[in-house]
């Protein structure tokens, strides 16, 4: 199947579907996200371990995804 193909498809398949697309080329790139040449710094790493940890004791604890764009729509000029 070529790429343009694929990207024809992916408009006809399902959101769970989309969703295990993503979650696999998330996968396949993940030792490509972040450039060797800028690493992060060590407060960086802190502030997402930080973070990550805030999440994991109280994942529920953030916004919707809903919330922050009403958010951000709201301080748009209109």
């Amino acid at each position: 199947m070529s790429k343009t193909e694929i990207l024809e498809e992916l408009p006809n398949l399902t959101k769970l579907e989309r969703q295990e697309i993503r979650l696999k080329l998330t996968e396949l790139d993940a030792e490509d996200w972040q450039d060797d040449a800028d690493p992060l710094t060590a407060s960086e790493k802190a502030l997402l371990d930080a973070r990550l940890a805030g999440y994991a004791n109280d994942p529920d604890a953030g916004s919707s995804w809903e919330e922050v764009e009403n958010r951000i729509r709201a301080r748009l000029p209109h």
